[in-house]
């Protein structure tokens, strides 16, 4: 659960004047929950079904893997795909085109920080 920011804490000021300052922490915001870019890189890669990634990821809760799935999808980082015919009816993420931009993105910080200066 997370915890509520109390609005006269200096906690709270502090997370005004940076979202003030740079509009690039709420980006960082958005994408640095635990195990949300590993998911969402998994997803792109061709990994679609909850089970499957459950599988990659065994000390991940199955909480944690639900909640962080449907953040994904509310920021349309994937779309959530019922698969018609199966029984019991089975799920699949796909990355969207936002996703992947993104994944690429991430990519390229990843060489960045491999780079030595």
């Amino acid at each position: 659960m997370a915890t509520q920011v109390k609005l006269s804490s200096s906690n709270a000021h502090n997370l005004t004047v940076l979202a003030a300052s740079c509009n690039v922490n709420d980006i960082l915001k958005d994408i640095s929950p635990r195990w949300k870019m590993q998911i969402l890189c998994k997803i792109s890669s061709g990994t679609s079904q909850f089970s499957r990634l459950k599988d990659l990821f065994p000390t991940l809760s199955d909480q944690i893997l639900g909640k962080r799935l449907a953040e994904l999808v509310d920021e349309k980082l994937v779309i959530k795909n019922q698969v018609p015919g199966t029984v019991p009816l089975q799920t699949c993420y796909i990355a969207t085109p936002k996703g992947i931009a993104l994944m690429e993105i991430m990519d390229q910080l990843h060489e960045w920080g491999e780079k030595e200066w």
